[in-house]
């Protein structure tokens, strides 16, 4: 389960990021005040931070100067009510990876948490030699899929999503966060695509007519062990 560490010193605001978060199978603490999240930050090993720029005792922008003294490699994204273009740039500069403005949509901050965890996991990948689920060989610093030993021509998404539904087995995904995180959370098509997509992996991929994605009636999909 991938941590997170929100960074808020609204109550509300940091208990209503902290249910949404868990309810995405997300590990979350909080802190509300600069020094606790350097505090939370030296004794734990996160994946994300979510970082308010107004927080008292030390403000957003030292608390991520000093995290990135000691951690290029975490995702850090900004969050504040204030929207002047320098403190934007100011926190870029600094070393978030994004920064998102109050108020805002708690579904377009999932999707922006999805696309830096997936890229986390993509560099993480590079150490790792194959990935075996049933009876599929993933190799994936070549990207290649081998089926009882037999090479499968997969193109760039049907990859993507195939390695998003073993990362994530055992979930009911539905369409829109299968979108989110294989398509990215600017696409604006329709997500009948998942349909089709799905509809490719099983042609080229489910073995004695047993389907390798199950459907989740009125959810989407998922990949079971």
């Amino acid at each position: 389960m991938e941590k997170i560490l929100i960074v808020e010193d609204e109550v509300k605001i940091a208990r209503v990021i902290q249910l949404e978060l868990e309810y995405a199978n997300y590990e979350i603490s909080i802190a509300h005040t600069g020094r606790q999240a350097l505090d939370l930050f030296e004794s734990n090993d996160f994946d994300l931070v979510l970082l308010d720029v107004m927080i008292p005792e030390l403000n957003g922008l030292e608390v991520l100067r000093r995290i990135r003294e000691v951690d290029d490699n975490i995702k850090i994204i900004m969050l504040t009510a204030r929207d002047a273009v320098m403190d934007k740039v100011s926190g870029l500069d600094s070393g978030a990876n994004d920064y998102m403005t109050k108020p805002f949509e708690i579904e377009e901050l999932l999707a922006r948490i999805r696309v830096h965890l997936k890229q986390n996991n993509e560099v993480s990948d590079e150490n790792i030699s194959e990935i075996h689920f049933k009876h599929l060989v993933i190799h994936p610093l070549s990207r290649e899929v081998y089926m009882n030993q037999t090479l499968i021509n997969l193109t760039q998404k049907e990859y993507d999503l195939l390695l998003y539904f073993i990362e994530n087995k055992n979930q009911a995904l539905t369409r829109e966060q299968i979108i989110e995180a294989v398509w990215g959370y600017e696409y604006y098509g329709d997500t009948n695509v998942i349909d089709v997509y799905v509809r490719y992996l099983r042609k080229k991929l489910d073995q004695n007519d047993i389907s390798l994605i199950s459907s989740v009636r009125g959810i989407g999909y998922m990949i079971k062990d």
